[in-house]
């Protein structure tokens, strides 16, 4: 949707057709003249033949690029997709022993790496991503930066491990942002930042009750009083199993436990099942994080079209003959 900032300059648009009438009422006079004093049989022998309705056109050019400059001075304006160049996301992968199941082909974890080396090429060039995994214990593998490859390189790395600490790797990533921020916080404050967390299971540790003093859901309000949602990803299918001991373990997905860390920091619960699933979720994502919508200023372009337009009138005055009003 177009707008206009400056809409009383579209006044000048009574001028451009003042100018259309009077081009029409001289040509009219020039014909009602031309047909009253001369010999118009004598005129048809001897007088060349003229450019007949090419004549009109540098004008109708040059009214038509009025037009165009009155649109461009009323200020038009838009909303386009602009990218956030200081926004800072931490991409934080559960790696609990539940992510070797093959639910998802070849193995939820593997699946989970390809799509978020995606993911990271998605992103504007501009988002500082880090990374983090957890299992019982949360790590920071790249902190905050702009460097691809190595956010690619860190994700390629990761390992397989038991227990699932979803509230200390919401703290672990919370910290990351915070220490990036403080570096480089400008005059309008720390950049915005996001984590996306990517689990397929329930917390495990250090207690089974992710309402507990170190569980997800308090780490979940703290990151919402931080102004650090949660795009919470549950990853996995209701079937999904692994084998410990010889015994087959069922690790089905867990979608109220990040349903509900979504809600509680403020940000955005999805769900995964498929690999198809988890690469457009990372792709919404993408730009989600990664762009801003804002009101641009689309004057230039009018102006540029406006342009074109007066050098074309001149050079069909020029090819045609005609002098420009």
């Amino acid at each position: 949707m177009t707008v206009f900032a400056h809409p009383w300059w579209f006044l000048l648009l009574v001028v451009v057709a003042a100018l259309a009438v009077g081009y029409w009422w001289i040509n009219r006079r020039r014909q009602r003249y031309t047909m009253r004093f001369t010999n118009l049989a004598l005129l048809e022998r001897v007088a060349p033949k003229g450019p007949g309705w090419w004549r009109h056109v540098p004008m109708a050019l040059l009214l038509v690029a009025l037009v165009l400059m009155t649109i461009a001075l009323a200020g038009p304006q838009g909303i386009a997709q602009v990218p956030r160049n200081r926004a800072t996301v931490m991409l934080t992968i559960d790696v609990s022993l539940s992510m070797r199941a093959t639910d998802v082909e070849p193995s939820r974890l593997q699946v989970a790496q390809t799509a978020a080396s995606a993911f990271a090429d998605q992103l504007p060039a501009g988002i500082n991503l880090g990374l983090s995994s957890f299992a019982a214990t949360p790590s920071t593998l790249v902190t905050p930066t702009t460097d691809r490859q190595a956010i690619k390189n860190a994700i390629g790395s990761l390992q397989l491990a038991e227990s699932t600490g979803t509230g200390d790797a919401i703290r672990a990533s919370l910290a990351a942002i915070r220490a990036f921020g403080s570096q480089i916080r400008g005059p309008e404050g720390p950049p915005p930042a996001r984590i996306i967390l990517l689990s397929d299971g329930k917390q495990t540790t250090p207690t089974t009750d992710p309402a507990d003093d170190r569980g997800a859901f308090p780490a979940s309000a703290e990151a919402r009083a931080a102004g650090v949602p949660i795009s919470a990803i549950s990853f996995g299918t209701e079937y999904g199993e692994i084998e410990i001991d010889g015994r087959p373990v069922s690790v089905a997905v867990a979608d109220d436990q990040m349903r509900e860390i979504a809600q509680l920091s403020g940000g955005d619960f999805r769900r995964a099942s498929t690999e198809l699933d988890l690469r457009e979720t990372y792709a919404n994502l993408a730009e989600q994080v990664g762009y801003e919508e804002r009101t641009v200023d689309l004057s230039g372009r009018w102006f540029l079209a406006a342009t074109i337009l007066v050098l074309l009138g001149v050079v069909t005055a020029i090819v045609t003959g005609q002098r420009l009003p």
